[in-house]
């Protein structure tokens, strides 16, 4: 089965473990997810089988959208709830419009320090584990994208914020950030993840609808096509000779119009060499690939072969 689940992962749960969860029910060898979500964060966790875990790190530079719950006055060395205390700080004079004027602040191209719980690695090891052992290290920051931050409610010292942003953003470090922003300490109390790309949480499916659909043998209806996620590219049509030589790995050129020689199917005129990428289909609808233009040589180099429906 090759392909990826929606799934809305609980609270309490690591991603590595509905990873284990579903790669045991599935009994798919190849399992992978995009996307960690914190053990207290729930929400949209895109789980990908089979050769849908190819695709994965394509996944990973799609636009997510949280809803977190920030704590004021109150901040931790983990920048969130499981953490101890490092800080408290007055929020009497907190009002909707200095917290507004704050959270704008962090619209736009921002940069952020990781905390040091995560998993970014410091010489080999997982931040995380240095922490758990008293370590501290020096964090370079890093840029992060905020599309749009938004506030939802708030009745002090919880404020609601929807946020949308790129990859590599920490919601934690956002929130930890807020906290210093306002002058009272901040963390982060609770945290969803509603969007993922084009997954969306009111689609996602639970842990226990995903045993369900496994019992009652019909799982496989959740799991979208590997292509799914790629469909904002250009979509090229291709003779099933061309499909063919990128099945080899082979490079092709691909012109604007139909060839009769060929076989090949005409498609659209916007692909052009602006395009890093196309996706390319038998004349049949199979998926066959992704291609990335070469401006060197003026053709399209086969960058991952699926060779669904090719022989």
């Amino acid at each position: 089965m090759d392909g990826i689940l929606n799934i809305n992962k609980p609270p309490g749960k690591t991603s590595a473990e509905v990873v284990a969860w579903v790669k045991r029910l599935s009994a798919e060898r190849r399992v992978g997810h995009a996307g960690t979500l914190d053990p207290q964060a729930s929400g949209v966790l895109p789980v990908c089988l089979g050769q849908g875990t190819r695709v994965i790190e394509f996944l990973a530079s799609a636009a997510k959208t949280y809803r977190a719950q920030v704590e004021l006055g109150v901040a931790t060395d983990t920048y969130d709830s499981e953490g101890k205390v490092t800080f408290k700080g007055d929020i009497s004079g907190i009002n909707r419009e200095k917290l507004g004027s704050a959270l704008n602040s962090f619209s736009g191209l921002i940069r952020q320090t990781p905390p040091m719980y995560s998993a970014i690695k410091y010489r080999g090891k997982p931040l995380y584990q240095l922490a758990r052992a008293g370590i501290s290290v020096k964090r370079k920051s890093r840029p992060a994208k905020i599309y749009k931050i938004e506030l939802i409610d708030f009745t002090l010292p919880v404020a609601t914020i929807e946020v949308v942003c790129g990859k590599g953003t920490y919601i934690r470090s956002l929130a930890h950030d807020l906290g210093r922003s306002l002058g009272c300490g901040a963390y982060l109390k609770g945290l969803i993840r509603l969007s993922y790309g084009i997954f969306d949480i009111k689609e996602a499916i639970s842990l226990s609808q995903f045993d369900d659909a496994f019992r009652s043998g019909y799982w496989q209806r959740f799991v979208y096509p590997i292509d799914t996620v790629l469909l904002s590219w250009a979509a090229v049509v291709v003779s099933n000779k061309t499909a063919q030589s990128i099945k080899q790995g082979r490079p092709v050129v691909l012109e604007n119009t139909g060839d009769s020689s060929t076989g090949d199917a005409q498609f659209p005129s916007s692909l052009s060499s602006f395009d890093d990428y196309c996706r390319a289909y038998t004349p049949d609808g199979c998926f066959v690939g992704m291609l990335r233009f070469k401006a060197e040589s003026g053709q399209w180099q086969p960058e991952k072969v699926f060779l669904q429906g090719v022989k």
